[in-house]
């Protein structure tokens, strides 16, 4: 590893990763899966992509589904974002192992495993060609990783969201898994997503991406090299825009 300066790229994106395809679709993490990820996210890191990264917990932990058997919503969110960081330490070893200088920051402090969140901090380690990982959520219960992809793409000056989505490639009209009949959409308003309910991104990262003029993609993480494609910028799944 070398903390040499590189060029500042033109594109800087906020990548958000499903925590459930961590797992291949199981409790508990997939090495193969998380090694895939991170040779996709670092063959655009190689060609000058600036890389920041949410991971969901979603594999481990889903505050919702814990509050739904009875246990305390804010205890149960607590947990998902401790999920979080076990799926960022795995995905910077997988990166470091491909050759991409990594770090996490997290939202909740834990100094023997990563730098506390400080945005500045980050949009320089980007700059240095650096990937950031950010974990434990928002740091805060009833926000969700949707939310803070936003956020955090806001306050590090992304230019764009890339939402991928586990087991659908886009924005449809209504959801494919219940209605075969469902239409694809390339491209949509922010406006019409909160207005028609379209549920594949959480209505505050929707807002805080409309009132921030912030353009969003939302794509499918199957299929070969889509991960890189995205970050590259190419035309893949649906484009939310303003």
């Amino acid at each position: 590893m070398t903390d040499q300066t590189t060029p500042q790229a033109d594109r800087r994106v906020l990548l958000k990763l499903s925590g459930e395809a961590f797992g291949g679709g199981k409790v508990g993490l997939s090495p193969d899966v998380v090694r895939g990820i991170a040779e996709q996210i670092g063959a655009a890191v190689r060609e000058g992509v600036q890389v920041a990264i949410v991971v969901g917990g979603g594999n481990f932990f889903r505050g919702a589904q814990l509050q739904e058997q009875g246990m305390d919503r804010s205890r149960a969110d607590y947990m998902g974002m401790l999920g979080t960081v076990m799926n960022c330490l795995a995905l910077q070893d997988f990166l470091e192992h491909a050759g991409v200088d990594t770090r996490v920051q997290t939202a909740i402090t834990m100094g023997q495993v990563a730098e506390p969140y400080i945005p500045r901090k980050a949009i320089r380690h980007l700059e240095k060609g650096r990937v950031v990982i950010f974990g434990a959520g928002a740091g805060m219960p009833f926000f969700s990783t949707d939310t803070v992809s936003a956020q955090r793409a806001l306050e590090i000056k992304c230019d764009e969201v890339l939402i991928a989505k586990n087991g659908v490639d886009g924005v449809y009209d209504s959801d494919p898994r219940t209605n075969p009949d469902a239409q694809r959409l390339e491209r949509v308003t922010y406006e019409e997503a909160l207005q028609r309910n379209l549920k594949v991104v959480d209505a505050a990262a929707f807002s805080l991406c409309r009132e921030n003029h912030l353009p969003m993609v939302v794509f499918g993480m199957e299929g070969e090299g889509n991960v890189t494609r995205a970050l590259l910028g190419e035309s893949i799944g649906t484009v939310v825009h303003a």
